[in-house]
């Protein structure tokens, strides 16, 4: 679940709390479940962010080796960059 699972599930809490008005005989309430899909949305927009800002972290390495073959003292460095998994 992403930023975009969490969207969908605030649009679908809010259609189904402000604009169907369906009878179902008082076994369902409709509005209830709108508002639970609406704080659920927003958790989990919440939680999504979080984690998408903090796994974006670059790594920097670094080693120093001698070439074998010139004898001269090589430095190689490296940058990572770790992306969020989509």
């Amino acid at each position: 679940m992403g930023i975009g699972s969490g969207i969908a599930l605030f649009v679908i809490g809010i259609i189904l709390a402000f604009a169907v008005n369906v009878d179902t005989g008082g076994y369902v309430d409709l509005d209830l479940i709108g508002y639970i899909l609406m704080g659920a949305g927003a958790v989990v927009f919440l939680i999504s962010l979080v984690l998408t800002m903090r796994s974006r972290r670059t790594e920097t390495v670094a080693r120093t080796s001698v070439d074998p073959v010139s004898g001269e003292q090589v430095t190689r460095r490296s940058l990572r960059d770790n992306d969020p998994v989509v």
